[in-house]
């Protein structure tokens, strides 16, 4: 188990779940936020249910000094934390809010908080929406069709540096790859971090 603790400015959010703070990147642990620029369906119509998600971890993060304590790490080799700040524990927070899902599938830390926020209709649960692991999957499962050898992840290069594009970004469709350039093709997020390209920040 490893503590990290800042208290200073050097943070950015890349999601509504992930955040890369002192170079090192930390995902929540137990949740899964919707994916920047994923919409969910709502009282009134579709929400930008990713973008909200992404902009409450990013005030809560704001608030003060942050504490994490690591429980391991990805394959991605991000650090899978528990993180709190004076608005409390960060994915709690979330789930509360009924902008995360407890990731039930790794932890049941969240079950409790999830179950409040659905029986008050918040958020993602204002009405069916599509849990961000499936959002993912479909969208991969269709980039895949169509992307060289099957491998749908952009690595593009520009003035922001290398970053790569899963098929869920929301520059995805606007992302052209130009090999001349250096540009490339990456058929997993572990490869294309392997190879010194970084996820957008939202």
């Amino acid at each position: 188990m490893l503590i990290a603790s800042t208290t200073h400015a050097d943070v950015r959010v890349i999601d509504g779940d992930t955040f890369e703070m002192d170079g090192q990147v930390y995902r929540i642990e137990g949740i899964d936020a919707p994916e920047f620029g994923q919409r969910c369906n709502g009282f009134s119509g579709a929400w930008l249910c990713g973008d909200a998600a992404t902009e409450a971890l990013r005030l809560d993060l704001q608030s003060g000094p942050i504490d994490c304590i690591t429980h391991g790490t990805d394959g991605y080799g991000r650090r899978i934390a528990t993180c709190t700040t004076p608005n409390g524990d960060l994915g709690a927070n979330l789930v509360a809010r009924g902008l995360a899902w407890a990731f039930i599938k790794y932890s049941d830390s969240y079950v409790p908080q999830e179950r409040r926020a659905k029986t008050k209709g918040i958020g993602i649960w204002q009405a069916q929406t599509e849990p961000a692991w499936e959002f993912r999957e479909r969208r991969w499962a269709s980039a895949s069709q169509q992307a060289p050898y099957g491998c749908p992840i952009k690595g593009n290069i520009s003035q922001n540096g290398r970053i790569y594009h899963t098929p869920w970004s929301p520059w995805y469709s606007r992302t052209r790859i130009n090999l001349a350039k250096g540009e490339r093709w990456f058929c997993s997020e572990a490869e294309a971090l392997a190879a010194g390209w970084r996820a957008p920040r939202g």
